[in-house]
């Protein structure tokens, strides 16, 4: 039927702390120059007590145990996952960034002084805009086995009526295979990415923990089929038509803590 909406959804619990701009800029005072260039850029993912936020944003407290500074600059030149690269810094201030998470206790004081780009949208900003809150604390809640902390389904797969408002049906979206090898029903887990709907009656959707991309009976919510990616496919697959053969495809990226990939994965629609 017409008017049938499909979509991924993810119901694990965050918490979300915010800081007024007053308070923030006490904390800025205060701090050593590392910590001023921490929160200013690494904060908003990492948190500035720099515990992340789970397996999106890992927690850097002991990241001296695992990397040296020249390795933390280079990954913040050249980005990592979801980390963006920070190439626009220069490398006294990457180089102050790895000098204050190796050694945060250091209280080494340098005022900051902004950047012509900087100081041009401050002038330019005609509506002088400025956020009375940030983000301070933004991470997941979880259980002591390191499981969303509400009961699940964690992630699902929906068909909507629009007309009604109404499910047309409501399945759980990927698994963790230890909890389906203890007996546990088939919890769902997070996603990331969107489906796709053909025009012969698949919805596609990759996006989940398990690394599988799945096909579904658009009008029952059965699994038809199902593959495993070499990585996480956190994306919307696409499908196209060459020489009369449809193909379905996935950037199979993966990231979010599991394991890194770099492929693309056709399939042909038989």
């Amino acid at each position: 039927p017409d008017g049938i909406f499909y979509q991924n959804a993810n119901d694990n619990p965050w918490v979300t702390q915010m800081i007024d701009t007053a308070a923030q800029n006490k904390i800025l005072n205060s701090a050593s120059y590392g910590n001023v260039l921490y929160i200013k850029n690494c904060a908003v993912c990492h948190g500035q007590d720099r515990k992340g936020n789970g397996a999106d944003f890992p927690n850097l407290k002991n990241i001296k145990d695992k990397r040296t500074s020249e390795e933390i600059q280079s990954l913040l030149k050249s980005g990592n996952g979801r980390m963006p690269s920070f190439q626009r810094l220069p490398n006294s201030e990457l180089e102050a960034i790895a000098s204050f998470l190796i050694h945060p206790e250091l209280k080494e004081k340098k005022k900051i002084e902004k950047g012509p780009d900087e100081a041009g949208k401050e002038q330019n900003n005609v509506f002088g805009f400025k956020p009375a809150y940030a983000v301070k604390v933004w991470k997941k809640v979880l259980d002591p086995n390191g499981y969303p902390g509400v009961k699940p389904p964690w992630g699902t797969l929906n068909a909507i009526d629009l007309n009604t408002g109404d499910y047309v049906w409501r399945v759980p979206l990927g698994e963790f295979p230890e909890l389906t090898k203890k007996g546990l029903a088939i919890t769902g887990t997070e996603s990331y990415g969107a489906p796709i709907v053909t025009a012969g009656g698949l919805v596609f959707i990759a996006g989940t923990r398990d690394e599988k991309i799945r096909a579904y009976d658009k009008k029952t919510g059965k699994i038809l089929w199902e593959y495993q990616l070499d990585a996480g496919g956190f994306a919307t697959p696409i499908t196209y038509e060459v020489d009369g053969k449809q193909y379905v495809v996935i950037a199979a990226g993966g990231g979010r803590g599991l394991k890194q990939g770099g492929n693309y994965v056709a399939f042909t629609l038989k």
